[in-house]
């Protein structure tokens, strides 16, 4: 990846950080990036969704 190309991937994952905090997903940049991988590698998006909420939902419980 050259510098340009990471610039980009930093500025969208700043982005995307920026969105999660509005919607107050609780996510951090860690988990996030490794979201957009899954997603590049053709993870169907609405089955991440699924399994973030649900660990967010068994998580909650343990606390």
């Amino acid at each position: 990846m050259d510098s340009e190309d990471a610039k980009s991937a930093r500025v969208s994952l700043d982005l995307v950080f920026h969105m999660a905090n509005i919607l107050d997903t609780g996510l951090d940049r860690h988990t996030l990036s490794v979201l957009i991988a899954l997603c590049d590698l053709n993870a169907n998006p609405e089955a991440l969704a699924a399994v973030v909420k649900e660990l967010s939902v068994e998580l909650a419980k343990k606390n």
